[in-house]
């Protein structure tokens, strides 16, 4: 018996493949002939680079023009396989050796890409199909012919905080081809001749044709749609959460549910709490057609400045299910495909949008509209109105401020709230967090703050609270929860136990309440 264990504990030992971590460089001025592991001897090409690395090596890219890469070996949960651009310099404008874009991941798990310009490339500027578990973060993709950022048959992807812009033939970013659980987060997508973001099942392609449990929130997208498609595209998009989207200027439609190369309708979607304005050759704000049942839009503005069309076009086979409340609209709505309008009290008629109200003027609600500034006028009409039943899905706003902050949820991607009386210590570009190689995982930074007088209460102590959240409005650290009088003070914070993204630090003291973004780059 104890051979037969000892025997076993070989098995498992031998299965398991165990890879040296190492940290490669690539630059211009050297030469694949070199061993990479310093910038003094670092790789000529990207290619050669992704031709040698394993699961939990890095690659990092000093400034420069570079031919891009195809890579097609898989990082794992543990150890995935990072390539970062160490400047913002960083520019692909060559595609890749075996295919026509930019960087190419295929039939490859667990690989990250950071920070890159990847620009004027034939197809696509990043394209990852049959991969999962990719992260691409922070890059620019501009001026490439069909897409930005195209994924095809991939799972649990995320695409983040990537600046998509000028696709020549179609969209900013497309996931397609039965991708399920994608997260597109804080992405900037305009000008592009399609879609800003669309997403695809593709039913003919194989699999199911179902893009299901999508997370698309904190986007800014504008100015696209001129060849058609939406600022949100989902044909057979289900199950997903589609919140806290910047939606501006776009001449196609706003967020459109629908069936046309996807398995079925757009079904079981929550769309909250997203500022919608469109311009007088817009279509639709929210479109939902096909049957796609089950969706449910609540504390949304959707302006519409065409003459005839407006905020909500609906058609008989979606109503299914279909809840809509707590938004701000204009008084054109339809229930018929979009072939006739009517009037918000005939909406309401119906069962709709009982707590709606017709939406005031751009100036009267926003910050600066003609600057495209739709942060919220103070006291005006979106703020305290919406409805709470978001809380499970929307913790903060567009802008990482917490959910609410008046006596109720604002409407709209950004909640309003007054500046305070926060200090912060200025650290590398405007609060934004970076690692110093080759030591990856120790960053910190002090946050400096200030509590301030109180007039009426000089010798009191305020409840203080300096907490740092995630992107979902999770508690991921709490430096301070503690009575403290007026004056200044420092934290330091470590974020060794965290993994790149976006996080929000806040601080509440009495009635003072300020939040600030940094950005985690491992």
């Amino acid at each position: 018996m104890i051979r037969i264990l000892s025997q076993l504990i070989l098995i498992v030992l031998f299965s398991i493949h165990i890879y040296s971590q190492s940290n490669y460089y690539v630059s211009n001025t050297g030469s694949n002939g070199n061993n990479g592991l310093t910038i003094n001897a670092a790789f000529e090409t990207l290619q050669h680079a992704a031709d040698i690395v394993n699961a939990g090596d890095s690659v990092f890219v000093v400034s420069g023009n570079y031919v891009g890469f195809d890579i097609r070996t898989s990082g794992n949960s543990f150890q995935p396989i990072v390539f970062k651009a160490l400047s913002n310099d960083v520019t692909i404008d060559i595609h890749n050796p075996v295919t026509n874009d930019g960087i190419n991941i295929e039939n490859a798990n667990y690989v990250e890409i950071h920070g890159f310009n990847i620009i004027n490339q034939p197809r696509a500027g990043i394209r990852i199909v049959v991969s999962d578990f990719i992260k691409a973060i922070n890059n620019n993709c501009s001026n490439n012919f069909k897409w930005g950022i195209f994924t095809g048959f991939t799972n649990d992807n995320l695409i983040e905080g990537n600046s998509c812009s000028y696709s020549e033939d179609e969209h900013g970013i497309y996931v397609s081809n039965s991708s399920d659980r994608a997260t597109i987060i804080n992405n900037h997508s305009f000008n592009n001749n399609g879609c800003g973001i669309h997403m695809n099942g593709d039913l003919s392609m194989g699999d199911d044709g179902i893009i299901s449990n999508a997370i698309v929130a904190g986007n800014v997208i504008h100015d696209n749609g001129v060849g058609g498609g939406s600022a949100i595209n989902m044909d057979c998009v289900q199950d997903s959460k589609i919140f806290n989207n910047l939606i501006y200027n776009n001449h196609a439609t706003g967020i459109a549910m629908y069936q046309i190369d996807g398995a079925e309708g757009s079904k079981n979607n929550k769309i909250f709490n997203n500022t919608i304005i469109h311009p007088t050759d817009g279509r639709w704000a929210v479109l939902v057609v096909n049957a796609s049942t089950g969706n449910t839009i609540y504390n949304n503005i959707l302006i519409n400045n065409h003459s005839f069309r407006g905020s909500i076009c609906l058609d008989e086979e979606s109503k299914p299910g279909f809840v809509s409340d707590y938004n701000l609209l204009v008084d054109r709505l339809s229930d018929d495909d979009g072939n006739s309008n009517m009037s918000l009290a005939s909406w309401q008629a119906l069962g709709y949008d009982a707590h709606s109200q017709i939406v005031q003027t751009e100036n009267q609600i926003f910050v600066d509209p003609n600057n495209s500034n739709y942060h919220l006028l103070q006291s005006s009409q979106p703020t305290n109105i919406g409805t709470s039943l978001v809380s499970s899905v929307v913790a903060v706003d567009i802008d990482g401020v917490l959910r609410p902050q008046g006596s109720g949820y604002d409407i709209g991607a950004y909640e309003y709230s007054s500046t305070t009386s926060v200090e912060d210590e200025k650290v590398v570009n405007d609060f934004k967090l970076y690692q110093n190689y080759p030591n990856p995982f120790n960053p910190s930074t002090r946050i400096r703050f200030t509590i301030p007088i109180v007039e009426t209460h000089r010798d009191a102590s305020f409840l203080t609270t300096l907490k740092v959240y995630d992107i979902l409005g999770n508690v991921v650290a709490s430096l301070v929860d503690k009575e403290k009088p007026a004056g200044n003070y420092e934290v330091d914070f470590d974020a060794s136990q965290l993994s790149s993204g976006i996080y929000f630090y806040q601080l509440r003291t009495n009635s003072f309440l300020q939040t600030k973004s940094m950005v985690l780059i491992k």
